[in-house]
């Protein structure tokens, strides 16, 4: 029988592991195959991920803002940056997930056209609403100087995968990253980022602690009915479903901080 990994080894290895899915930072990952016992302890990690580029994201913001530039172009750049640091892959999967949902025809056909690499109209359209609309919310944060907000707004996304990968949430084909980590996330660790995620959303909005968490649970509200559809329409989640899901997440949570 294969000896299961300490604890804290096995932590360790699924932040390495969650960082070099996540993001471009040259990480060192730990030599063996990556079974469903790893994806899971990579996507609990993800929501931590997400808050050191929120960090990151904050930083770059308050940096822009002091040299000068308007909050928009300052939120352009932090949107081009978090692009950067994840390589492209959740935008690219909000592209292929909506130009799925938008084609007509079976499943298998909408899972064709996800897989065909293109942008289409859908894809294009989502993609200039979804990132023009986080540029303009956090530039408008950073201007406010909501950091906290910031940092949030970039971990919510990822505490939203924890959400798409939840047990009972299937994948949409038997192989791929969707497969890999489907249906992975206990409820138990679902329900810790889920309540850290809304105590770390009393300090988002000064003066109003109620409405962080608010947003908190009404963007997770989202995200598992946005699940439910592509489940209906594909069989399951993807991969770029789970793209989709970090960018819709991102730019509903950015958008209500800012009212």
């Amino acid at each position: 029988m294969r000896p299961r990994p300490r604890p804290l080894a096995a932590t360790a290895d699924g932040i390495a592991l969650a960082l070099s899915w996540l993001t471009v930072l040259p990480v060192r990952v730990p030599s063996g195959a990556v079974d469903r016992g790893r994806a899971r302890r990579a996507i609990s990690a993800a929501p931590a991920v997400g808050a050191l580029m929120g960090a990151v994201t904050a930083g770059v913001l308050w940096c822009t803002m002091h040299a000068g530039l308007s909050p928009a172009l300052a939120g352009l750049l932090a949107v081009g940056l978090l692009a950067l640091l994840t390589r492209g892959m959740h935008v690219d999967g909000l592209a292929d997930t909506v130009d799925g949902l938008g084609c007509y025809g079976p499943p298998e056909r909408a899972l064709e056209v996800m897989r065909s690499g293109g942008a289409g109209p859908f894809a294009v359209a989502a993609m200039v609403v979804v990132l023009g609309g986080q540029a303009v919310a956090l530039g408008e944060l950073a201007e406010a100087s909501q950091w906290a907000a910031v940092v949030l707004t970039v971990a919510a996304g990822r505490v939203a995968t924890v959400l798409a990968c939840r047990r009972g949430v299937g994948p949409a084909t038997p192989s791929g990253f969707g497969a890999l980590v489907a249906g992975t996330q206990h409820p138990v660790a679902l329900g810790a980022w889920v309540i850290a995620a809304i105590a770390a959303a009393v300090a988002a909005v000064p003066g109003r602690a109620w409405q962080g968490p608010v947003i908190v649970v009404a963007v997770l509200a989202a995200t598992a009915a946005f699940v439910a559809h592509c489940t209906r329409r594909f069989g399951g989640v993807t991969g770029d479903v789970l793209g989709a899901v970090i960018e819709g997440a991102t730019v509903l949570t950015a958008a209500a901080l800012t009212l």
